[in-house]
C-alpha cells in the first residue's frame, strides 16, 4: 500500500469543454478561436497544483472501477495519488461546458447530477497520516468524515462557493482554513466591506479566513495576524482565470504543510494562482495532462 499523502481532498471532479471567443462575453457572440477538453474540478485541480509544485496530494472521493477510466488516469498522470479512493461502478464526474471571453471572463455551464463526497465509513487509519484536507461545497454529502478528520487532528481547508443552507454552515464551522470567493462571502454574512465579512466568519477555532476577490486581491485574517489584511494583484495579463481558484487552494495546502505563516501562504498562494491565468489550457493529448497548463511547476533551487 503506497504511503498516505500530506494533502488529501474530496469533492468536484470535472471534465471541462472550453470554448475561446474571440469577444467579450458581454458582446453576446464571438467566433470561436480554440476548443479544448480538460479535467479539473475544485479539488482535483487543487490537488494537481499540489503535486505539480512538489507536494504530496490524495483524491479519496468516489471514482469509477474500471482501471482505463479517463478522469482516474488523468489523476495518476497529474501525480495525484488515487489509491485510497473509493470506488463505484456508477461513479461519474461533474460535466461542465466553459466559454471563456477574450477579456479571460467565463462562463461556466455544469451537470452535477453525479457521485460527489466519499464513502461514509472513509477510515481513521488513512485520515490520521495526512496534515490536510481540502473539501469544496459538495463535502456536505460525506459531513461525518469531515468532522472526523477535523477530529483527528487535520487542518481543514475549506472552498465553498454556495450554500444549501444549515448543512453548508455546519460545513463552514468545521473548516479552520476558510477560502472563499468575496462574493459569496457577501452573500453568506451580509457584510457590506471585507472587514465586516472577515468578522462575521470568524471564530475563536479558526486559523484563517481568506476573501478573494479576483483583480481586486486577497483580504484576508489570521490568528497570527492582527486584524485585516489586503493583499494587492499581480500584474499579469489575463488570458484565461479558469483554475485559478483552485490552484489557489492547493498551493495555500502545501505552504501550510512547510510550517509557513498566515502571510506566507497567502502569498505564495496568490503567486501561484496569478501564474495560473497567464495561458490557455492546450487541447487534451494522450501523452499530457491537461491539468499542468494551470499549475506552476516547482522552481528548483
Amino acid at each position: 500500500m503506497p504511503t498516505v499523502p500530506s494533502i488529501l481532498g474530496f469533492g468536484a471532479i470535472a471534465i471541462d469543454d472550453i470554448v475561446y471567443v474571440d469577444q467579450p462575453l458581454s458582446a453576446g457572440k464571438g467566433k470561436v478561436l480554440q476548443t479544448a477538453r480538460t479535467f479539473g474540478g475544485n479539488v482535483a485541480t487543487a490537488l494537481a497544483a499540489v503535486a505539480r509544485l512538489g507536494g504530496t496530494a490524495g483524491f479519496v472521493g468516489w471514482l469509477a472501477s474500471a482501471a482505463d477510466d479517463a478522469v482516474l488516469c488523468d489523476l495518476v498522470a497529474s501525480g495525484v495519488e488515487t489509491a485510497f479512493a473509493p470506488r463505484h461502478p456508477h461513479a461519474r464526474p461533474v460535466r461542465s461546458r466553459i466559454t471563456v471571453g477574450s477579456e479571460g471572463e467565463r462562463f461556466i455551464a455544469y451537470d452535477d447530477e453525479a457521485m460527489l463526497g466519499t464513502a461514509p465509513d472513509f477510515p481513521d487509519e488513512v485520515l490520521s497520516r495526512a496534515a490536510v484536507l481540502i473539501v469544496d461545497s459538495y463535502a456536505i454529502r460525506s459531513m461525518d468524515v469531515v468532522a472526523r478528520a477535523r477530529d483527528l487532528g487535520l487542518a481543514i481547508l475549506g472552498d465553498i462557493e454556495w450554500s444549501s443552507g444549515p448543512a453548508t454552515e455546519r460545513l463552514i464551522g468545521l473548516c479552520d482554513h476558510l477560502i472563499l470567493p468575496l462574493g459569496f462571502a457577501r452573500a453568506a454574512t451580509g457584510g457590506r466591506s471585507p472587514a465586516e465579512m472577515l468578522d462575521a466568519l470568524w471564530m475563536p477555532s479558526r486559523s484563517t479566513v481568506v476573501l478573494t476577490d479576483g483583480g481586486r486581491g486577497v483580504y484576508y485574517r489570521g490568528r497570527d495576524e492582527a486584524g485585516l489584511w489586503h493583499l494587492p494583484p499581480h500584474r499579469v495579463a489575463v488570458v484565461d482565470s479558469t483554475g485559478a481558484g483552485d490552484c489557489f487552494h492547493g498551493a495555500y495546502a502545501h505552504a501550510l504543510t512547510r510550517g509557513a505563516e498566515t502571510a506566507g501562504r497567502v502569498a505564495f498562494a496568490a503567486a501561484a494562482a496569478a501564474l495560473s491565468i497567464t495561458g490557455r489550457c492546450r487541447p487534451r493529448a494522450r501523452s499530457r495532462n491537461s491539468w499542468h497548463r494551470r499549475t506552476p511547476r516547482r522552481q528548483s533551487n
